[in-house]
């Protein structure tokens, strides 16, 4: 790194985009301050698991316990089944 890049605040799209427009980036950074970035291996890591909608009978008993159950801990219901049935299948 060659100097420090200081960044305005700015009080106008205009003004923020005339800086950035006459920036020479260059004169504050050397190419041995940049990394390899791999995206393909970066969504590896943070893309959602897929998920597919699936139907189920339970017990209307069994629903409003965990709707109770999520109100009190004030998380939608259906998560707090999916939380659930992980817990369930880790065992």
């Amino acid at each position: 790194m060659k100097k420090k890049l200081v960044i305005p605040k700015f009080t106008t799209e205009d003004e923020e985009f005339k800086f950035w427009s006459k920036l020479d980036l260059s004169e504050y950074f050397t190419s041995s301050d940049f990394k390899h970035f791999d995206l393909n291996e970066f969504l590896k890591y943070t893309q959602k698991e897929k998920t597919r909608r699936i139907t189920m009978r339970l017990p209307e008993k069994l629903i409003e316990k965990v709707k109770n159950q999520a109100s009190l801990l004030d998380v939608p219901y259906q998560s707090l089944m999916k939380i659930y049935i992980q817990q369930g299948a880790s065992k």
